[in-house]
């Protein structure tokens, strides 16, 4: 099987790397326009046929699994920065989910598309400050966290959002009947 791995980081508004990676800021993300990012066709699995996820009840203590070893590992990771860990909260995470699912199952593109959304969902819970999102698709690796997590920390602006001025968390993670893995990882810094 082919080994894929593709990762995106949105955190601002100004484009710093091939793969629409960008440096965090205060800004309101509701005016984050969407032709910033740029489509990684040649790497992406095709648009035109939606692909059935693996059935939630049958896998979602898997998915829990693998959003809890992101976590785990981004707060590692942080530590190893001497940086304050990240809280995980269930407001964002069920955001960060339900990103993942669209794009596992064809209904959104692998990309930031709808984060301005996602951030005005979080915002009825929690007032923040600033927001940032990495995103992960990978296929064939046994352990799609660490690959995650890994091609993060090898990208300035994904690893950028992970040292960022943030206290809070949310990740999502699914997958379709391909064996193709979706990781949304949203940040947030309350007010």
């Amino acid at each position: 099987m082919q080994k894929r791995l593709i990762t995106l980081s949105l955190g601002g508004l100004i484009l710093v790397g091939a793969l629409s990676s960008c440096s965090a800021s205060e800004q309101d993300f509701s005016k984050i326009s969407e032709e910033v990012f740029t489509k990684i066709s040649q790497a992406l699995p095709p648009e035109s046929t939606p692909s059935p996820t693996v059935p939630q009840s049958k896998s979602k203590g898997a998915f829990v699994s693998l959003e809890q070893s992101v976590h785990q590992q981004i707060n590692q990771y942080r530590k190893s920065k001497k940086l304050p860990p990240l809280m995980l909260n269930a407001a964002i995470t069920q955001e960060a989910r339900k990103h993942s699912e669209a794009m596992a199952k064809g209904q959104a593109p692998f990309s930031h598309e709808g984060f301005d959304n996602r951030v005005k969902a979080i915002a009825q819970s929690l007032a923040y400050r600033r927001a940032g999102e990495n995103l992960a698709y990978n296929q064939g690796y046994s352990k799609p966290d660490e690959q995650a997590v890994e091609g993060w920390i090898k990208s300035p602006g994904h690893r950028q959002n992970m040292e960022g001025n943030f206290d809070l968390t949310g990740i999502g993670v699914s997958k379709n009947a391909k064996g193709e893995y979706y990781l949304t990882q949203i940040f947030i810094k309350r007010r």
